[in-house]
């Protein structure tokens, strides 16, 4: 199953905010529904992308390396919608 620019979207935003609830509020979904799809993310991806500890959540190896290229492909896709 592909990977949709929504779940790095996603990751992008609890990257960003280290918390899973802020990231949600700032998506304006609900925690549940965010977690549930960053685990989803993490399963087609075979690696984990954060450790958590508590309601704090870092980045792993993978997730720092996931970064820069989610920042391109949602960026490359918001331009193509500009466009």
């Amino acid at each position: 199953m592909d990977v949709h620019v929504r779940d790095l979207r996603y990751f992008l935003a609890v990257a960003t905010h280290g918390n899973f609830t802020r990231a949600a509020e700032a998506l304006y979904v609900s925690q549940p529904a965010l977690s549930k799809q960053i685990r989803a993310l993490e399963r087609q991806l075979r690696t984990r992308l954060f450790d958590r500890q508590h309601r704090d959540v870092r980045l792993t190896r993978a997730g720092q390396a996931l970064v820069p290229r989610a920042e391109e492909i949602v960026g490359a896709w918001d331009s193509a919608r500009r466009a």
